[in-house]
């Protein structure tokens, strides 16, 4: 995954250094499930003290803004995870409020609202769902037998 990411930046013609590929590397172990952007930052001030924290979210942004990273705010709090699908940029997730787990969801519910919706113009949607996994639903209905 990291390669399509590299060759997003150069499509755009970022230049692929060492933190950037440090970055995105870090990022990529964090497909299916979002990390506190101030935990990034941490990690990579571990790699490179130099590097400003202006430097760190500015590229997160700009890895947003190309689809390589998604980033949302959750309880206060910026949180990015590293694209899931490539392919298919427009998607939509469920997000396990135990363990922080996040499954694609393959429908888009924009359809359904747009019927409801006569003559209007959506512009832009965000759609997620919240709940417990499956491993987490299991454990949860274990422990209280």
């Amino acid at each position: 995954m990291i390669d399509v990411a590299v060759k997003i930046l150069q499509k755009n013609r970022y230049r692929i250094t060492k933190q950037r590929l440090s970055l995105l590397e870090y990022l990529s172990h964090f497909q299916s499930q979002y990390v506190n952007i101030t935990t990034v930052d941490h990690y990579m001030h571990q790699q490179y003290p130099g590097m400003s924290h202006n430097t760190i979210y500015r590229n997160i942004k700009e890895f947003e803004e190309m689809g390589i990273v998604e980033q949302r705010v959750r309880d206060g709090n910026a949180v990015v995870k590293f694209q899931c699908d490539f392919t298919q940029q427009h998607h939509h997730h469920f997000i396990c409020r135990n363990c922080g787990k996040v499954q694609e969801l393959k429908m888009c519910p924009l359809d359904f609202f747009q019927e409801q919706l006569p003559g209007c113009e959506i512009q832009d949607h965000h759609f997620e769902l919240y709940g417990l996994c499956a491993e987490c639903a299991n454990l949860a209905k274990t422990s209280n037998k």
